[in-house]
């Protein structure tokens, strides 16, 4: 499982960054994508849609960073990027 601090960006890409929730994420299935005690391999992209909002990440830096965007209810799609706790 790991944990990044994130922050949202809308506007464009000289606006500011917004401190946002934690991002906690853990994926397995026949092996670790995100593994319990660890981070992702740099590279690894992840995607998610639910009712409560979509995302496409990047890690990169040996995963101590991710960019991409989110789209959450109600709201338009932002810049969204986090480092590791």
């Amino acid at each position: 499982m790991a944990t990044y601090k994130t922050q949202i960006q809308w506007g464009g890409p000289d606006a500011p960054w917004h401190d946002d929730a934690e991002l906690v994420i853990e994926i397995k299935n026949r092996k670790s994508v995100v593994p319990s005690s660890g981070t992702p391999p740099t590279g690894t992209q992840v995607s998610w849609s639910s009712s409560e909002g979509n995302g496409s990440i990047t890690f990169f830096n040996d995963a101590n960073s991710f960019i991409g965007s989110a789209q959450f209810p109600g709201e338009g799609p932002v810049g969204y990027r986090g480092q590791l706790k």
